[in-house]
Formats: C-alpha cells, sequence, structure tokens
C-alpha cells in the first residue's frame, strides 16, 4: 500500500509539473511572438524611411541614417520599459485590475496606437519627403513595396490571434458546441411549431376562442418566423467514415480563419495606397487615415455588442466614400466589388436594425403554404 501511495503521489507530480511547464512554455511564446509583433514593424519600417531619405541627400555620408534608425531603436525601448512591460505585469499580476477592464483589450490598444499609427505615418513619409526635396514625383517608384503594409497588418493580426486563443488550450481536442446547440434549438422550434399546428387542427373552438388564442399566441410567434423556421434548410450531419473526419470543426483552428478575413477589407484598402495613381496624389491620406481608423475595432472584444455598429461606423460607411472618390477621381484603382460589400452592409445594417422598426416597414410577411 506504501508504494502504491508512493507511485501516485510521484505519477500525481509529474502530470502537475508537466501542466505548469507546458502552461508556462504557452504563456512564454505568446508573450515573445506578442512583444515581436509590437516592436518589429515599427523598427522595418522606419529602417526604409531612413533608406528612402538617406537617397535624396547628395552627400553620400550615413549619418542621417544611423541617427534615425537609432531614434526607432530608442523609441521602440523606452515604450517598452514605460508602456509595454508595465501593463503586461499589471494585467498578469493584478487580476482585479483585469476584471475591470470590460469591453475591450487593453494589448491590443498598445499595438494600435503605438506600432500601428508610427508606422503608417512613415510609410506617408516615405513618399512625402521625396516629393519635398525632389520637388516632383518621377523619382517615386512606380509601386511601393508591399512589405510594410502587409507585415504591420499581420502583427496586428497575430496579436489578435493570441489574444483569442488564450482561454484555449493548445494540445487536446477542443469541441465546438456551438453547432449543436444551433441544430438542437432549430429542431426543437420546429417540433414546437407543428405541435401547435397539429393541435390547432385536431382540436378546433369557437371563433371568439380561436381569436383569442391567435393574439395570445401572437407576441411569442408570428407567420413570419413559424415559415422562415419550417423553411429553413436542413443541415447534415456525419458520425462515420471519411465524411465524419472531414466535417470536423475546431473552434481554435476558426480564430485563425476568421480573423484574417474579418481584416480583408481593411488590408485590400490599405494595398490601394501602393497604386501609383494614389500615393503620388493626395488620395494617400484619406486612404492611410481611414484604414487606421477601421482598425480601431480591433480593440473592442470579439463579443462586445458594440462591435457591429462600430463595423459599419468605422469601416463601412468611411470606405464607401473612399471608394466612391477613387473611382470617381482615378478610374477602378479600388475593386468595385469592394464599394458594393460596403455599400450593402450599411444598408442592410441600417434597414435592419432601424428601418424594419418604423410601423411602415414592421407589417410581417405571410407566405402561402
Amino acid at each position: 500500500m506504501t508504494m502504491k501511495r508512493s507511485e501516485l503521489r510521484i505519477l500525481s507530480c509529474s502530470h502537475f509539473l508537466g501542466m505548469a511547464s507546458g502552461r508556462l512554455i504557452k504563456f512564454l511564446v505568446f508573450e515573445l511572438l506578442e512583444y515581436a509583433a509590437f516592436s518589429i514593424p515599427t523598427l522595418v519600417i522606419t529602417e526604409q524611411f531612413a533608406t528612402a531619405y538617406q537617397r535624396t541627400r547628395t552627400i553620400p555620408e550615413k549619418t542621417h541614417y544611423w541617427l534615425i534608425v537609432s531614434c526607432s531603436i530608442a523609441y521602440v525601448a523606452s515604450v517598452t520599459l514605460l508602456i509595454w512591460v508595465p501593463v503586461k505585469v499589471l494585467l498578469h499580476k493584478k487580476h482585479h485590475l483585469y476584471k475591470k477592464v470590460i469591453g475591450w483589450r487593453p494589448v491590443m490598444m498598445m499595438c494600435v496606437v503605438l506600432t500601428t499609427l508610427p508606422s503608417f505615418t512613415f510609410s506617408i513619409a516615405v513618399t512625402e519627403v521625396q516629393k519635398n526635396i525632389n520637388g516632383s514625383t518621377d523619382v517615386l517608384p512606380d509601386k511601393l513595396p508591399d512589405l510594410p503594409v502587409s507585415l504591420v497588418l499581420t502583427s496586428l493580426i497575430v496579436v489578435d490571434i493570441i489574444e483569442k486563443l488564450r482561454i484555449y488550450p493548445l494540445r487536446g481536442s477542443q469541441k465546438s458546441n456551438e453547432d449543436g446547440y444551433i441544430y438542437t434549438t432549430s429542431l426543437q422550434q420546429i417540433k414546437t411549431v407543428t405541435e401547435q399546428i397539429r393541435q390547432s387542427e385536431e382540436n378546433p373552438a369557437s371563433p371568439q376562442a380561436d381569436s383569442r388564442t391567435q393574439m395570445s399566441r401572437a407576441p411569442r410567434a408570428t407567420p413570419h418566423s413559424q415559415v422562415s423556421v419550417l423553411r429553413a434548410p436542413q443541415e447534415p450531419s456525419f458520425h462515420w467514415g471519411i465524411l465524419r473526419t472531414v466535417s470536423r470543426r475546431d473552434v481554435r483552428s476558426e480564430i485563425f480563419l476568421w480573423s484574417f478575413l474579418l481584416w480583408s477589407d481593411t488590408i485590400e484598402m490599405v494595398r490601394v495606397a501602393g497604386h501609383p495613381a494614389v500615393y503620388k496624389s493626395g488620395w494617400l491620406y484619406p486612404v492611410y487615415i481611414f484604414s487606421f481608423i477601421s482598425l480601431l475595432r480591433i480593440t473592442f472584444t470579439p463579443q462586445n455588442p458594440l462591435l457591429n455598429s462600430l463595423g459599419v461606423l468605422l469601416q463601412d460607411l468611411p470606405f464607401v466614400c473612399v471608394r466612391l472618390g477613387l473611382i470617381i477621381a482615378l478610374g477602378t484603382v479600388t475593386p468595385v466589388l469592394g464599394l458594393c460589400k460596403n455599400v450593402l452592409v450599411t444598408l442592410s445594417y441600417v434597414y435592419f436594425n432601424y428601418l424594419t422598426r418604423l410601423r411602415i416597414f414592421s407589417s410581417f410577411e405571410v407566405f402561402p403554404s
């Protein structure tokens, strides 16, 4: 018995140490990746600005180049020591302070304000410095490099993914109960509606009782909701074979997918700034300004109730104006599909959230059986 107890204690201690080491490794890897995404974009884009500025100088010495690079290193170091590290320590040690942060994410706020904003500023400065010194746009390249835009947005998305993955384990299976909940709820709604129809057919009552019953049930279920539930397409479910393996879904993998898809519109807008007709003209400013404004949504939590309205106000509605102006002034330098997406999202949000509450739009739709 004593040997068995000692063996169990040893196994439990080894298991605990394995879990603790796994959590520590996960914590360290996440922190290193976040700090790399926080610091590298500013250093790279500042170095490109220093290179572009050095090319405009007639003197071959690199005094200005190393001065700009050293200033960028000093900026990253000071921001890290004065803001990044203290905030990280407070969030990790002071749990009561972390619980008071509701609806927004401090780490994403630091990345947007301290990394993305300077990076976009230096991206504009790369072209503006050359314009001001040489007095023309002929010296500018035919196309701006894609590295600054991709690096900044990829770093921001990586930090967003890490912040979402913190609550999930990286090992073991993680099932998504969302689909099962939706599927079960839909079946329950269909069963409830069909039972109500059968009861009304099997137990006919007087017209007065029918009218009272309909009036009492009207707030609970409307003809439109009944028809929409009954006519909803049924999703397949696979429980064996290769189809079951292919149909597996994991929340952790979907975080990567939706994090990149969420910012595809902003990525396309920032890439428009690399078009010669855009960055050689004054349209460079509104493109970068409204692209940065659209990135402010990433500072809010994924389940924030204000996120949908902020998406329309900070991204879709401003992008309608910018894309429409670009198409009118410079032609189809931006895809027309993006303009259609912004217009449809804005109109559908206003219609279904506000106009349908008016009396003229509040009549129920009744479809023939």
